[in-house]
């Protein structure tokens, strides 16, 4: 099937990445063809640190700019060694492209020598169409996964929302915990993100969720497409805290979650945290009593924030 192909990494799927796929759906919609966006399973670049997962980009990439296919490439030894000629070939022979679109600074190819001049030459005497995406400035800043990533880990969640186009979004199935939120009347659901994956400051956050089950997420990776569903086929609102829950002694990182209004068993579902408003720092209190007075403060500030027109 000829293809109309969104070339890039697409960490954290910003309002620059946007601008790239917009231009993709639309060539793609305009000439009876394919959509379909690229990335890799790992960061091609000497920043490990990622915003968003696999299984994330796909959702973003697919639900908010309505590519169609999603196709998830091994960054392997030989794949990056690969000549930038040969991985252009490698799209046409393999993926059907007819056109191609990438950012201002996109590179590829073995040592990143394959740019977007280079990509529009070839294109020219190749017969395939392109398009290069000038970078996309708000409010003096050049839309970037770098300055996001500053952003997320200040735990300024809201100015990274202008940039991304879209809440900071953590994924992952949940693991069974210490059970204290039911002892303490707010059950929670944890998740245990990838050591990869730059987490908001610690502290606790307003946030929205929804869930899926795993098998689901799962195959939906496998497809190229991504099915968005909860429990009860809605999403909720809750309360997230990010840290190593001090009050308990714990100590690794962990990302936990009340859902207001959900009442059931998650463990083994695929849980999606949408990181929308940062609500305080998070702090050792003297008790478990004070823990749950502070707790039932934070799903009041949440639920206020939530209703606020």
């Amino acid at each position: 099937m000829e293809s109309v192909i969104a070339l890039g990494f697409f960490d954290g799927v910003h309002l620059g990445h946007g601008e790239l796929l917009r231009r993709t759906a639309a060539l793609a919609a305009e000439g009876g063809r394919r959509s379909l966006a690229l990335t890799f399973d790992r960061s091609p670049g000497k920043d490990g640190r990622l915003l968003s997962s696999v299984e994330d980009r796909i959702r973003l990439i697919q639900s908010l700019y309505g590519i169609q296919a999603v196709e998830v490439l091994p960054f392997t030894p030989e794949f990056m060694h690969l000549p930038w000629e040969a991985f252009l070939e490698l799209l046409v022979r393999d993926y059907g492209a007819v056109h191609l679109v990438c950012g201002w600074d996109y590179r590829f190819g073995w040592r990143g020598e394959g740019d977007a001049k280079a990509l529009t030459g070839w294109c020219a005497a190749h017969g395939l169409g392109c398009d290069v995406i000038p970078p996309l400035v708000i409010e003096g800043v050049t839309v970037s996964a770098t300055h996001l990533k500053a952003l997320i880990e200040a735990g300024d969640v809201e100015t990274a929302a202008r940039f991304y186009g879209h809440s900071h979004s953590l994924s992952g199935v949940v693991q069974p915990g210490r059970h204290l939120g039911h002892t303490l009347g707010f059950p929670t659901a944890n998740i245990l993100p990838a050591p990869e994956l730059v987490l908001p400051k610690d502290g606790v956050y307003a946030v929205r969720c929804s869930v899926e089950p795993a098998e689901v997420a799962g195959n939906a990776r496998r497809c190229g497409k991504t099915i968005l569903l909860d429990a009860e086929g809605r999403s909720f609102i809750g309360v997230c805290n990010v840290g190593t829950r001090p009050t308990v002694g714990g100590h690794r990182r962990t990302v936990e979650t009340w859902l207001e209004g959900f009442e059931g068993d998650l463990y083994g579902w695929r849980l999606t945290v949408d990181f929308c408003c940062r609500l305080r720092d998070e702090r050792k209190f003297d008790s478990l009593e004070a823990l749950r007075e502070q707790v039932e403060r934070d799903k009041a500030a949440a639920l206020a924030y939530f209703s606020a027109p």
